[in-house]
């Protein structure tokens, strides 16, 4: 992990730098007085050579500083951590829902292949791939939300004040999220297990007797599931910067909508924090998907 974490500190202050406008110009506007905004320069260091500015960012990131933000004049790891828990929330459900929508329906696709359901749940994952999340999101904002008012459509509860409220009211992001992950992992979990189905193991199992359920659940899924758990694990990894459009949609106030405010404002701190936040996600997912293999498969176990 650590040779990657280094690249990406490193990027995200060098894309950070080639971003156009000026801080300061934008929080004094253009007819602010030159000297004053020379002095602010100073002050957050905008004045030292790039250099300087990315040895002292390295610095205070070692030291757990991720810098102060200069709209919302609040500790941006605070900031971060308090957005990250929000729309990991909605991302938690996401995933669940969306493994116990696509793993039964994957699997009766296999096992009824080429038939009327195969055939509409394969048609139904191919529309909801094809549409774009942010439509989704409005068109369950306004069904879900509006027409049939199940759940609220703009806010946000913390689970702290009231945990059926908090649940509510990150139910139409999380569903948006869902659908788009069920679609894609319904289908490759029926291309995994019609070929598993094909191989010998299970021809002998069930020749020997072994019943139908544990053929496909112990024997089949279990040896299906390895590129499945790959895409589930790069889905997961990616979510974070697909849930910045639905947030937009629903208003929901969590790392989207940070990350959003903070290019608007070109908050260079916490633009910096976030991107980092975003980075740091993908590459502690990839590990512990690495890691996970070895549960999943023996045979992927380093050995002497």
């Amino acid at each position: 992990m650590i040779p990657p974490l280094l690249a990406v500190v490193t990027l995200v202050f060098l894309v950070i730098q080639l971003i156009p406008g000026d801080p300061v110009t934008v929080m004094m506007g253009k007819n602010a007085d030159p000297e004053v905004a020379a002095a602010l320069r100073a002050l957050y260091g905008f004045d030292k050579p790039v250099f300087e500015q990315y040895w002292d960012w390295v610095k205070n990131l070692l030291h757990g500083d991720l810098g102060e933000s200069f709209m919302l004049k609040e500790s941006v790891g605070e900031l971060a951590l308090q957005r990250l828990a929000r729309s990991g929330q909605i991302c938690l459900i996401g995933i669940v829902l969306s493994l116990l929508i696509a793993v039964p329906a994957g699997i009766t696709c296999a096992l009824r292949h080429n038939t009327f359901a195969d055939l509409g749940i394969s048609s139904l994952t191919i529309v909801l791939i094809s549409v774009p999340s942010f439509w989704l999101a409005i068109l369950l904002s306004y069904w879900l939300g509006y027409k049939i008012p199940v759940f609220p459509v703009f806010g946000y509860t913390p689970i702290s004040e009231d945990f059926k409220k908090s649940i509510l009211t990150t139910m139409l992001p999380a569903i948006s999220v869902a659908a788009m992950m069920a679609a894609t992992t319904t289908r490759l979990l029926r291309t995994s297990l019609l070929e598993v189905l094909d191989e010998d193991y299970i021809l002998l199992a069930r020749t020997k007797g072994c019943s139908e359920f544990r053929a496909i659940f112990v024997h089949a899924l279990r040896n299906a599931s390895i590129p499945v758990f790959t895409m589930v694990a790069l889905q997961i990894a990616g979510l974070l910067g697909g849930v910045v459009v639905i947030e937009r949609v629903f208003t929901f106030p969590g790392m989207g909508m940070l990350f959003v405010t903070a290019i608007s404002n070109r908050d260079y701190p916490l633009l910096q924090g976030c991107m980092l936040v975003f980075a740091l996600v993908v590459i502690v997912i990839n590990f512990l998907t690495d890691v996970l293999y070895a549960a999943l498969d023996p045979r992927i176990r380093l050995s002497k």
